[in-house]
């Protein structure tokens, strides 16, 4: 397989090997709900130290990864910030912002991307997928680097996203239209997108005229171009009427005894008067329940950018923020949730911006009662103004003041209509008297009452006439519902420091952490019986961690692995395995010290890991 070179990516390839494990510490006053960490997650902080801290709760958890990185136009202002222990990469950090004279903004944009995208892999599940939005300045770089991660044969589609729903008659050469959805699957042997709900105009395609018990139908051609040894025969039509054969350069879909069992079974069309060309029935009860996804989206589906600063505007969350986002709308993640997750997923955006994935899940949920849970990080200051503010905002509800606008008219003005200057203006006059603005009208509050418009707005802009009625209204959105914690990242676990006793973190973190380094896998949440110190349950054993934050416990008897703790912990382990009829799993315990021997622990179905803290314990 080929292979992308980049300056640089000897020392990131293995980058996320050297991050730092960072706890994530919750901050109560700017989330909704108890602040718990098995739920809706707002992670402020450096996002690949974020998707680090996340690995021991959800490594191999996540469905859905959709990301909206910077797409590297040269006009961003986007900065590299990863200490890779490399002097050239080291360089890189006083060189911010990246920007479109920085002949290394492609390699930095890699070496920024790469270790990323390798902890969002670890993260995911072995039936997720990830979602990616860029457009012509990386999208190729993009594909070559997922396929060296993920693996060539797990490349999805690339999807076309119709981003403006006007032409830009300023562009240079052409008017830059869409954007890109790159789709990668974690396995694409166990991923497969849903189908999507079907439309009313399918629908409305199916009817029973003539009474058919299976249900609406609609008809299709009996003839195809394909060869085939026994589509030539004739056809005699219920009218009498013979037809000798296929039309020219065609055969019948199906042999002659096949069509003749479908025409006994009512499955055959000949027409109201049995006299047409026959064709098969198709019943709607026999179609797919949904249709196929396509990878071309068209605005009118999905959204286009105008759509997602209305959406921040009407919220009321966009003001000072309007130069540093670029976000998109509700409806295209909409469609990628439709597409990529189930009422249970665990959706995760490592380049959140302005929320809208929060959004489009709360939506969600909303709309089937679902239990998808979202975890988002943005590194930039407006987390919490800007990100948060609208996930709040959203789940409480919200009170807004805007214009409301309808459309009028809209009509591409090419040089023969623009010939027809006079008829175009009486059409706009038209339309002002039928809402009540005609010319030399006296105002009148009667008037007024009855107008439906503030205003009439008449704009000529890249070739479009566009007429659209203007009125100030002034609502309150209901609240979608849910809750969601907001964590900002704490220190890095220092091993000197641990072992010197210097920092000590929290037992959750402490637990995460080693739970993950010890099994491979995300902590879960602990059964409700559990005693104390108990971790969470891998594949093959139940984890333990007898821990305080106190240089005074950890140096007393009551941290150690004794006789007494020992046999609850097993007598814990064989009763669980009773109630869940389940296996009898070995107790892997961490503890400063233990008093016990190593025959005394197997006896128990114990394996002792020893903490750090044993070094300093006499000291």
């Amino acid at each position: 397989m080929p292979e992308i070179v980049f300056k640089g990516k000897e020392y990131v390839y293995n980058h996320h090997l050297t991050v730092p494990y960072r706890p994530l510490v919750v901050d109560k006053s700017k989330g909704i709900g108890p602040g718990d960490l098995s739920g809706n997650l707002i992670v402020h902080g450096d996002n690949l130290h974020a998707l680090k801290a996340l690995l021991p709760r959800y490594a191999g958890q996540v469905d859905l990864v959709f990301i909206d990185p910077p797409y590297n136009t040269g006009n961003e202002g986007w900065c590299y910030s990863d200490n890779v222990n490399s002097p050239i990469m080291k360089e890189w950090l006083s060189s911010n912002p990246v920007d479109g004279e920085d002949m290394l903004r492609h390699d930095k944009w890699l070496c920024m991307m790469w270790p990323r995208l390798v902890l969002l892999r670890e993260l995911m599940s072995d039936k997720g997928s990830i979602w990616i939005t860029l457009d012509d300045n990386e999208v190729h770089r993009a594909r070559m680097m997922l396929d060296e991660i993920f693996g060539e044969e797990n490349f999805v589609a690339a999807c076309v996203w119709q981003k403006n729903f006007s032409p830009k008659n300023t562009a240079q050469f052409f008017s830059e239209d869409h954007d890109y959805l790159l789709v990668v699957a974690k396995d694409k042997k166990q991923w497969r997108p849903n189908l999507l709900e079907r439309t009313e105009g399918m629908e409305a395609r199916y009817a029973n005229p003539d009474g058919d018990p299976r249900g609406p139908w609609t008809s299709g051609d009996l003839s195809a171009r394909n060869s085939y040894s026994e589509g030539v025969y004739d056809i005699t039509c219920p009218s009498g009427r013979l037809i000798e054969g296929p039309p020219p350069g065609t055969y019948w879909r199906v042999k002659k005894s096949k069509f003749l069992d479908m025409d006994k079974e009512g499955r055959i069309w000949w027409g109201a008067d049995g006299n047409n060309q026959p064709r098969i029935k198709r019943y709607l009860s026999e179609v797919k329940q949904g249709r196929t996804p396509q990878t071309l989206w068209f605005y009118e589906e999905v959204g286009h950018t105008q759509d997602a600063k209305k959406t921040l505007l009407e919220i009321g969350v966009l003001e000072g923020n309007e130069s540093s986002i670029t976000p998109k709308p509700v409806g295209l993640i909409e469609r990628v949730l439709e597409l990529a997750s189930n009422e249970d997923s665990i959706i995760l955006d490592s380049f959140a911006g302005s929320g809208t994935t929060a959004h489009a899940v709360l939506k969600a949920n909303a709309k089937d009662n679902g239990n998808r849970k979202f975890i988002l990080v943005e590194g930039e200051d407006y987390a919490d103004k800007l990100t948060a503010e609208r996930v709040r905002r959203v789940i409480d509800g919200y009170a807004w003041s805007g214009t409301q606008r309808e459309t009028l008219l809209e009509e591409k003005i090419n040089w023969a209509q623009f010939r027809k200057a006079d008829e175009w203006l009486a059409k706009v006059d038209a339309l002002k008297a039928r809402e009540g603005f005609a010319e030399g009208d006296l105002a009148d509050r009667a008037t007024d009452r009855r107008k439906r418009f503030d205003r009439i707005n008449v704009e000529l802009k890249d070739g479009i006439l566009r007429v659209e009625g203007e009125k100030k209204v002034s609502e309150r959105a209901d609240g979608l519902g849910g809750e969601f914690a907001y964590c900002t990242l704490g220190e890095p676990l220092d091993i000197e420091k641990l072992l010197s006793g210097e920092s000590l973190p929290a037992w959750e973190a402490l637990g995460a952490w080693l739970f993950h380094t010890a099994t491979g896998g995300s902590l879960p949440p602990a059964p409700r019986d559990a005693p104390r110190w108990y971790l969470g349950e891998a594949k093959d054993a139940h984890v333990w961690l007898i821990y305080e934050p106190r240089l005074a416990f950890l140096k007393s008897p009551d941290a150690a692995l004794t006789l007494s703790r020992a046999t609850e912990l097993s007598t814990w382990a064989k009763d669980h395995a009773a109630r869940t009829a389940g296996e009898v799993k070995r107790c892997l315990v961490f503890a400063p010290a233990k008093y016990l021997s190593n025959k005394q622990l197997a006896e128990h179905g114990i394996e002792y890991a020893a903490l750090p803290f044993a070094l300093y314990r006499n000291g």
